[in-house]
């Protein structure tokens, strides 16, 4: 198992719009072999933004990898510079293989 995320921070007082964004894409993902499950998550709301995490839940990393090569990927992230005023700098991956 492979989890995949990304941490954004959101400029107070645009966390609905950034959820909308993400309420209303199409991410591609349905059909993209070794994918099992998705989920955007609130974080703390600090002094100047509020966290977020994008959590993808894969069966390995190499179908993460083939994932962020395909066809599907790119037409999931096409309208991503869109929204740059929602963010505070750019969005923050982690990786994570499964031990136990």
């Amino acid at each position: 198992m492979y989890i995949a995320m990304n941490r954004f921070k959101i400029v107070l007082g645009k966390e609905k719009a950034f959820e909308d964004v993400w309420k209303n894409r199409e991410t591609h993902l349905e059909n993209v072999p070794g994918f099992k499950k998705f989920n955007l998550v609130k974080g703390e709301k600090k002094e100047d933004h509020t966290l977020y995490a994008s959590h993808s839940i894969w069966n390995s990393k190499e179908d993460f990898v083939n994932w962020t090569k395909s066809e599907a990927f790119r037409l999931a992230h096409k309208n991503a510079g869109q929204h740059q005023n929602l963010y505070l700098g750019h969005p923050n991956f982690e990786g994570f293989e499964k031990v136990i």
